[in-house]
């Protein structure tokens, strides 16, 4: 292909990378407060019974916390109810000790207001324990939220699904990251996880830029790291026979929608006892566009650079350190990474339409 060419559909890829972002950054710039009707709709949930057993844990930093604050307490108040446990995160701290406090304390429901690294730092100490979380999504992905059917853009609505809600059981995805030196860690994570170009991406992004023009900012990361070598990893599934394959870029997907309506893993269901791994291995900016314009067309069809798997447990085996993130939360460089899915492991507050 000519350079002409190439640089051609790398100009696709671009439009593309910044058609989600912007995307993204008009439904935060769209993040409204619709409290209206909440104080006048009785809460009938079980668990809102008694105030003693809730809890909301909100980052503080986010954009919209102080209405968020404002929004739910009002709803408790209406109903006649004391206010329920607050409890702040930190930056060292995004809502695991929160979470653990107000398991102590006896709360049922737990609702996290904030990015998906809150969501998912309260759902992974929730997670088995049979209470159940509400979500309030402040954040620029809030992929959990999307991928539920939350009205991302409107908080008051959001605030009533937390609180009136119908309950859902989702599965969750617990991880072990091995590291060069032995060590290892293990978490959980409610959406995505990946290692490779997407981690190393994140890892990378600007947080000047960032803060100033939002999600675009991770456009203008992923176009610098475009280029790169595919490295050899070894893939199980379940029991089965190890498969080789280089790869860019490894994800372990719980759910399959991404910003913008994008559905980037259509097989993918929160609910199916199963984990979807998407394999990426393009050799070139080429291969980055012709899997762009697939999820961005929805085209079914099999191309040679994105693979697609299903396994109640997946392992990675690399032959060198590799990036890895979890919803969206860089995790640094791991050897080897071991995903096994936790069926119905998670209750959460959803929609009830």
């Amino acid at each position: 292909m000519s350079t002409m060419g190439l640089e051609y559909l790398s100009l696709i890829l671009v439009v593309v990378a910044l058609l989600i972002a912007a995307a993204s950054l008009v439904s935060v710039g769209r993040l409204r407060v619709k409290v209206r009707g909440i104080a006048s709709t009785p809460l009938v949930s079980d668990a809102l019974a008694n105030t003693s057993r809730t809890a909301l844990v909100i980052n503080p930093s986010k954009q919209a916390a102080d209405e968020t604050r404002s929004a739910l307490l009002l709803a408790w108040a209406s109903a006649g109810l004391d206010e329920p446990m607050v409890l702040e995160t930190t930056v060292d701290d995004p809502g695991y000790g929160m979470a653990r406090q107000a398991l102590e304390a006896g709360c049922e429901v737990v609702v996290a207001a904030g990015g998906d690294g809150t969501i998912r730092a309260v759902g992974e100490v929730l997670a088995g324990t049979g209470a159940s979380m509400g979500i309030i999504p402040l954040g620029t992905g809030n992929l959990l939220a999307r991928n539920l059917g939350f009205n991302v853009d409107d908080l008051g609505s959001c605030v009533h699904t937390a609180l009136q809600g119908r309950t859902r059981a989702i599965d969750a995805a617990q991880i072990e990251l091995e590291r060069a030196d032995g060590s290892s860690d293990t978490n959980v994570f409610l959406v995505m996880a990946g290692v490779g170009t997407d981690a190393e991406m994140m890892a990378d992004t600007r947080d000047d830029l960032k803060a100033m023009v939002g999600p675009l900012a991770y456009a203008e990361a992923g176009m610098r790291h475009l280029p790169g070598k595919r490295r050899p990893v070894t893939i199980t599934l379940d029991d089965g026979e190890p498969m080789d394959r280089k790869i860019r870029s490894l994800i372990f997907a719980n759910a399959g929608k991404l910003q913008a309506g994008l559905d980037f893993v259509p097989d993918a269901k929160l609910d199916d006892g199963l984990l979807d791994l998407v394999v990426m291995s393009p050799r070139s900016a080429v291969g980055w566009a012709w899997i762009a314009a697939k999820t961005a067309l929805r085209h079914r069809r099999a191309i040679p650079v994105i693979e697609y798997f299903q396994a109640g447990k997946i392992r990675i085996v690399a032959d060198e350190d590799i990036g890895s993130q979890l919803d969206g939360d860089t995790t640094g460089e791991i050897r080897a990474v071991t995903v096994t899915v936790l069926p119905l492991a998670l209750k959460i507050r959803v929609p009830t339409h």
